[in-house]
């Protein structure tokens, strides 16, 4: 129905009731349940007011307290901390410069030994093993020589002219006593030059200071 309209009806007789009870049914049926009210007149004797007010199924519906499940809050959920960005520009937008060479390290060059003396003359080797001038024992695998008059550890390169090999010996010994020779290399010192079957040759010397 559009709106709720109110009837007070008022019967007098047994009949009249039945009557109203019949209407209240005929409502309930097409949706609309009228409410019936007795009503007893005091100036009236023996009628009785019926409230005819219409009334929706609705309202008559028990009142239950809607029950609805608890959700329990889900645990909040904390967000990671947003990247920021550096107010810098971006290395890549940079103009690249190349990375310094390490600079080579000057190697350290050994002054040339001053010479004090040169020459030429015979020298031949011997390799017996025996002891040297200054209290040595003859090595002939070591790098040495004997000299007539040269202070004892004094250095002196010999060059085969021949060939433009040389060695350089330390004198730790005296002699050769033998004409137009002034040095008696090892054999060692004398197969750094030439072949130790040519016995003696003429050389070239410097005295190293």
């Amino acid at each position: 129905m559009a709106g709720k309209h109110s009837r007070t009806r008022i019967f007098s007789s047994p009949a009249g009731i039945v009557a109203t009870a019949a209407v209240g049914v005929a409502l309930a049926v097409g949706g609309t349940v009228g409410a019936v009210q007795l009503v007893s007149g005091s100036d009236q004797t023996g009628q009785t007011a019926l409230d005819l007010t219409p009334t929706t199924a609705s309202s008559l519906a028990p009142s239950s307290p809607a029950v609805s499940p608890s959700v329990s809050a889900s645990p909040s959920v904390t967000t990671s901390p947003s990247a920021t960005r550096s107010p810098q520009a971006a290395s890549r937008g940079k103009e690249r410069t190349s990375s310094p060479k390490p600079k080579p390290t000057a190697r350290k060059t050994t002054a040339a030994a001053k010479v004090l003396e040169s020459g030429s003359c015979g020298a031949s080797f011997y390799s017996d093993g025996q002891l040297t001038a200054n209290g040595e024992s003859f090595n002939p695998d070591a790098l040495t020589a004997a000299h007539k008059t040269l202070p004892f550890n004094t250095k002196v390169r010999v060059t085969n002219p021949a060939n433009g090999k040389s060695v350089t010996v330390r004198i730790n010994d005296r002699g050769p006593f033998i004409d137009g020779r002034c040095l008696d290399l090892s054999r060692a010192a004398f197969a750094t030059i030439a072949s130790v079957d040519v016995g003696a040759l003429t050389v070239r010397y410097e005295v190293l200071g």
